[in-house]
């Protein structure tokens, strides 16, 4: 479904970290970097290394967004009142493909962009092929008929490794998803830590 695949595993690696929980990240048999130098690369991180890293590890997981497109879902989560962290992660939750890989219909958040890009995902009823749409507290996402035998959708549904959460109320006999609030961060099931507070951080000092 996705040809994003060796950029997905990179990211992996460089971050040092299997940031999706994925049973086949190389992570989970080399732990350093990339590259010919990437077992030397283990030094002490500076602050602004740390908040750099956790700025790139939370881009990387929302299927490595563009500087351009993170920093703008930023400075909208800085304007909504509330904790700035909090609203960052809630708006990351609410993408259309986020929430189309929470709900299990694809394996990977890189095949939930090109499942929506697709025109595989419906909203209330109305087909949307913006991975970005921002879905809104009791919005229906379903997939389209004639999409859902698609052997990627079958197969992401039996995965094991995750489950649905509990923001989400998920039927696969019918493959619909409804988003019923906007999560916290400790709502996330992200099989790492995330840690907004230092991209908060980050941009606050460049």
């Amino acid at each position: 479904m996705t040809k994003r695949t060796p950029a997905k595993y990179k990211i992996d690696r460089r971050m040092g970290e299997n940031i999706w929980g994925r049973p086949k990240s190389p992570v989970n048999r080399r732990e350093y970097g990339p590259g010919q130098h990437g077992q030397r690369r283990k030094g002490k991180m500076s602050d602004f290394g740390l908040q750099l890293r956790a700025k790139q590890k939370l881009k990387g997981y929302y299927g490595d967004l563009t500087e351009k497109q993170f920093r703008r879902i930023f400075a909208e989560a800085e304007r909504v009142k509330g904790d700035t962290g909090e609203n960052l992660i809630a708006l990351l939750e609410r993408r259309l493909d986020a929430v189309v890989y929470r709900a299990k219909f694809v394996p990977t958040v890189f095949a939930a962009r090109q499942f929506v890009n697709h025109g595989h995902i419906q909203v209330n009823g109305s087909r949307v092929n913006i991975p970005s749409y921002r879905v809104n507290e009791g919005d229906l996402i379903a997939i389209r008929d004639r999409s859902k035998q698609l052997a990627v959708v079958l197969e992401a549904v039996a995965l094991p490794e995750r489950d649905v959460p509990d923001y989400i109320e998920a039927d696969h006999s019918k493959m619909t998803a409804k988003f019923l609030r906007a999560p916290g961060l400790q709502d996330v099931p992200y099989p790492v830590q995330m840690e907004p507070n230092l991209v908060i951080e980050y941009y606050a000092q460049n």
